[in-house]
């Protein structure tokens, strides 16, 4: 496997983009914003990383194949990312995720991230997102903001 930079059509990452976010509307607003990193396995793109820059960069969005979810992709994405925040000066880097998303709250935790605040209501329909969405028998409603000092 091997983690690089995406260069080309980003539309063609959607469906990963969609693995990672229910709102069409809120994929469209930044799909094409930032710095993205693929996995790749044999030429097959196995999971992506979009990072946006800043002193506070921001990593939008990630994803990995259901089928290679728990194999360590997601991790070596993370690692780019620091990677790349690094050599750009950056002094945190910050991931949002829901409150209902157990599964990508711990994976956070365990790359180093650390709880800062809870934002209510992020995921309604005013926000582009589809009504009545449960994870893990949970409402998705909340977003957790974590962030990793540099």
């Amino acid at each position: 496997m091997m983690v690089h930079s995406h260069d080309g059509d980003r539309e063609q990452l959607r469906p990963l983009f969609r693995e990672a976010d229910d709102s069409e509307q809120q994929i469209d607003a930044y799909l094409g914003l930032g710095t993205v990193f693929v996995a790749e396995d044999d030429g097959e793109i196995i999971g992506h990383l979009q990072l946006i820059a800043g002193d506070e960069a921001e990593l939008k969005s990630m994803a990995v194949a259901e089928s290679r979810r728990g194999t360590g992709v997601g991790r070596a994405l993370v690692r780019a990312a620091f990677e790349h925040c690094r050599q750009n000066a950056a002094k945190r880097l910050l991931v949002a995720t829901a409150a209902a998303d157990v599964g990508n709250l711990r994976f956070y935790q365990r790359q180093g991230f650390r709880m800062l605040r809870v934002e209510r209501d992020a995921f309604v329909p005013s926000t582009g997102y589809p009504d009545e969405i449960v994870i893990d028998g949970i409402p998705l409603r909340d977003r957790v903001w974590l962030g990793l000092d540099l």
